[in-house]
């Protein structure tokens, strides 16, 4: 058997992938998280296959869960909410399943933060206002961050910065960053992205955090901070430039 990895996306149920609705469709077993993998997506799955809530499970007991089908000859779909990348406790699974001699392999799915760059219509990449976005979290309530990875040591590069699990510390946030991006710095929190209950808030730093408070957003959100959120009167990138060197390219046959 094999255990399989798979991104469920940041919601919406059509924004699974291809093979992903392929291999649940295939699947015995499926593990995933109740409070947020919709059930238009486990609908994916044979009516017969068995559908594990992991939501109040721990780790030994998710990949007890692998095991046992494992054992039975039985393929596992282990749903992970976003994209596997980040965030998503896969490398302690497969570390486990590693010292078990179990295999597995990894489907990517629509990450949380390019959902939340499309609801605010946004490219965290613009011509020479930023160009490097950083994906990143706080310590609450959750492992420490590793040396060098804290706020102000991030808010110093002034690239845009993606903060996920950092909502309700959103105060916080902001207070952090106002010394490296000033309070005027645009600022965006998305909740549930791309679902019928999604949340956009529009602001700056000074701002950000009242209108999270005043909107009730708690949990399932991204935090999104740098000049690219409000870019205008920026240069065309050099990609479609008329002044850009293309060689011809050979004919299709």
């Amino acid at each position: 058997m094999t255990v399989h990895f798979v991104g469920a996306g940041p919601g919406a149920a059509d924004l699974i992938t291809v093979r992903a609705q392929r291999l649940l469709s295939r699947c015995s077993v499926c593990l995933y998280a109740g409070s947020l993998v919709p059930g238009e997506v486990l609908a994916h799955c044979p009516a017969d296959a068995r559908l594990i809530d992991t939501a109040d499970l721990t780790l030994d007991q998710i990949v007890a869960a692998m095991t046992e089908a494992d054992a039975a000859g039985l393929d596992v779909v282990r749903l992970c909410s976003g994209d596997p990348a980040v965030f998503s406790a896969v490398a302690e699974q497969a570390r486990r399943l590693d010292r078990a001699g179990i295999g597995y392999d990894i489907t990517p799915g629509v990450p949380a933060f390019a959902a939340a760059a499309a609801a605010l219509r946004r490219e965290l990449t613009v011509p020479e206002v930023g160009q490097t976005v950083v994906l990143t979290r706080i310590a609450q309530r959750a492992t420490p961050m590793p040396p060098g990875e804290d706020l102000a040591s991030l808010g110093a590069t002034g690239a845009t910065l993606v903060l996920h699990l950092a909502v309700q510390r959103v105060e916080r946030v902001a207070t952090e960053l106002v010394p490296h991006y000033g309070p005027e710095c645009p600022a965006a929190v998305v909740a549930y992205a791309s679902q019928e209950r999604e949340v956009i808030l529009r602001g700056t730093l000074g701002d950000i955090a009242g209108q999270v408070l005043a909107a009730g957003v708690k949990r399932t959100a991204v935090i999104i901070v740098g000049r690219v959120l409000a870019a205008e009167g920026f240069r065309d990138s050099h990609l479609y430039s008329a002044a850009r060197d293309r060689p011809p390219r050979r004919a299709t046959p």
